[in-house]
């Protein structure tokens, strides 16, 4: 509350931290726009871009065969590895498929998807052409789904055939359906992952699959993008009312994000990263996706449960395996894990 009362003490404070942005295309001359509390604007002249400091800088500094991402998934019994420079080729290329398709700077992109590599190469891909992505949590009903459809008026609908819990399959496709039938705004287009052992009847006349939607098509380069511009759309609960769209600016959201790596949770570059939640809640935005990657450790993307993916040991098998440094999840998760452990 200090800080919102004396708005000239933390632009001191980030404005000597403007510099951990990449603001190679035009620098901020202000840090902070208070004219019009509380709707304060930061670095609001200077122009970046969101995947650009995810990905492409920490390449062009000559890390990009570090570790990005380590995707383990229990359920499927799958891991991959996935380097900076492959992460940055598969974004480049998603995004490509993403303009191909007609999507914009500045076009809304609802990502309806389980916790696999793609997930995340589908927001890094709206943030380098400067598509405003808005994640619905796989598996939300499809009232749910129609609702942010209508809101957000989202050009294209990214999502997979289904998800994995323990114990069942969550099929997306009749979900996205119910709710592209109960949107009044009309999607124009769905690209659907399929994964490998439950496959989804697919409408040709809406939908295309991951793979053809990558077909004769070129790597995007990054947006210039102003720090004031959306980089998202997250949505509340609505368990109070309509589910309300929370917007993120660029400039702020990479300061913010990048800083607290080190000085909250004592991050170095070279070390191992794991929020095991979900890329659904701003928690998996911040920090399965967003500030490992902007600060340029490696984060644990994580398809599984605290118990029954395969039992209450798992998170620590991932941490003993991975040898991550920093673990941050929920204290239901913690409980869960007590409550299974003998």
């Amino acid at each position: 509350m200090k800080f919102i009362k004396n708005p000239s003490k933390i632009e001191r404070i980030f404005g000597k931290k403007f510099q951990m942005i990449y603001f190679g295309i035009k620098k901020p001359t202000k840090i902070l726009n208070s004219d019009n509390p509380p709707f304060y604007k930061w670095f609001e002249d200077g122009v970046t871009n969101t995947c650009y400091n995810a990905l492409d800088l920490h390449i062009d500094q000559g890390r990009g065969e570090k570790l990005a991402i380590i995707y383990d998934s229990p359920i499927t019994r799958s891991k991959e590895n996935i380097t900076y420079n492959k992460l940055k080729e598969k974004v480049a290329l998603f995004a490509g498929a993403l303009k191909k398709q007609g999507v914009a700077k500045g076009d809304r992109v609802i990502i309806y998807m389980p916790m696999i590599p793609e997930a995340v190469v589908a927001m890094l891909a709206c943030g380098r052409i400067g598509a405003v992505h808005s994640v619905v949590f796989g598996g939300f009903a499809a009232n749910e789904l129609a609702s942010r459809i209508d809101d957000s008026k989202a050009k294209i609908l990214v999502t997979a055939s289904c998800g994995y819990e323990p114990g069942r399959t969550v099929h997306y496709k009749p979900l996205v359906n119910k709710a592209l039938e109960l949107a009044n705004h009309k999607i124009k287009k769905c690209i659907i992952f399929q994964r490998e052992k439950d496959k989804a009847e697919l409408n040709p006349a809406i939908d295309i699959t991951w793979n053809d939607a990558h077909k004769d098509v070129k790597p995007a380069e990054c947006e210039k993008m102003n720090a004031n511009d959306y980089a998202y759309i997250l949505y509340t609960s609505g368990t109070t009312g309509l589910p309300k769209g929370i917007v993120r600016d660029i400039g702020g959201h990479i300061v913010a994000l990048k800083w607290t790596m080190k000085n909250i949770y004592n991050i170095k570059p070279d070390d191992v990263w794991w929020s095991a939640s979900d890329i659904g809640w701003i928690v998996g935005h911040s920090y399965i996706v967003y500030g490992p990657l902007f600060y340029g450790c490696t984060t644990v993307l994580f398809e599984g449960k605290p118990v029954g993916t395969p039992d209450a040991g798992v998170f620590w098998r991932v941490i003993s395996e991975h040898k991550v440094k920093s673990l941050f999840t929920a204290p239901t998760a913690i409980r869960a894990i007590k409550k299974r452990g003998s």
